[in-house]
């Protein structure tokens, strides 16, 4: 091979490279020009349909679960706003005391002239509380997208939707296969069980509120292997009362804990739920199966939960594990 061959052979591939590089850089792993066709026809999930006319620069995000998808979309370096609640996966409160973070303030009441000062391409919403504002912005000419799926398969979509409107539609379809397959491995591993607990799963205490068959909690658990004890509530979240959890006798009892750091579970110690009055005769008491779980995981319409229906399997069949 002649040397002026050899040579041309290495600026070719110096130039591939580089070109290569270059697309990285500067769309953090996005497909400019395929992607595109991708940003037309958003359908959220209150079916208001949002066209883009680029990918977005400059995302707001409104709600801990929307924030917590655009990260897991690798967004990170797009989003230049989030609410005070917004914990996850990082110390956003600490990046807002350091200028690195905007914030938009109260979950229920964004503060629209912070939003109007930050110019956003696109706002994620959920839906709610606030809906109010998702109406007052998209009066003012803002494109907004409201994520408030009622299954963890409708937490997939929203990711998908997330990805084509921000140019990582591939990536997005990666991510939702990988927590697909996830399910199915416990899927599979717990349908030998040889029986589904009932379980309790306490969203408050005093009023007691738990959760209905149209809350994506009720369908962690039935992939989880276990029971609902309300599945046959035919809504989401309700008041219930004491004397309907001694009278179906869970298994299994989840209180929520952690979380944003508000203070102390709001059902106090284990001990004190053990002994709440007529408590004692339930059998996720008498042999102590009362688990804590992460309250913002287990509540967020996020990728965290599926880490949660590992975690339930795993409470819920032990021998399994």
């Amino acid at each position: 091979m002649n040397k002026t061959i050899v040579i041309l052979l290495a600026v070719v591939a110096i130039t591939i490279i580089a070109s290569g590089a270059f697309l990285y850089l500067n769309y953090n792993g996005q497909s400019p020009n395929s992607d595109i066709e991708t940003l037309r026809n958003l359908v959220d999930d209150t079916g208001y349909v949002t066209n883009l006319t680029a990918i977005p620069d400059r995302i707001v995000s409104l709600a801990p679960s929307t924030t917590e998808i655009l990260f897991a979309l690798g967004l990170d370096s797009k989003v230049v706003a989030v609410t005070d609640y917004d914990n996850y996966p990082y110390n956003f409160s600490a990046w807002i005391e350091a200028r690195n973070m905007t914030s938009v303030g109260d979950f229920s009441k964004p503060n629209m002239e912070v939003i109007a000062s930050l110019g956003p391409d696109l706002i994620l919403a959920t839906g709610g509380v606030q809906a109010e504002a998702v109406t007052t912005m998209r009066a003012l000419n803002y494109k907004v997208l409201v994520l408030d799926p009622p299954s963890v398969y409708g937490i997939f979509n929203d990711i998908e939707l997330v990805g084509n409107a921000t140019g990582k539609s591939d990536y997005a379809k990666s991510l939702v296969a990988s927590l697909k397959s996830r399910i199915d491995a416990v899927t599979q591993k717990v349908a030998i069980a040889a029986s589904k607990p009932r379980v309790y799963y306490e969203v408050w205490y005093d009023p007691l509120m738990s959760a209905g068959s149209k809350t994506f909690q009720n369908e962690l658990i039935e992939k989880a292997g276990g029971s609902n004890i309300f599945a046959d509530e035919d809504r989401g979240y309700f008041q219930s009362s004491v004397e309907a959890v001694i009278k179906r006798n869970p298994d299994v009892i989840l209180l929520p804990a952690g979380g944003m750091g508000f203070g102390p579970p709001f059902w106090g110690t284990i001990t004190e739920v053990k002994q709440r009055p007529g408590w004692d005769t339930i059998s996720a008491v008498q042999n102590d199966r009362i688990f804590q779980v992460d309250q913002d995981a287990i509540a967020r319409a996020g990728p965290r939960v599926v880490d949660e229906i590992e975690e339930l399997a795993e409470f819920f069949h032990p021998e399994l594990f």
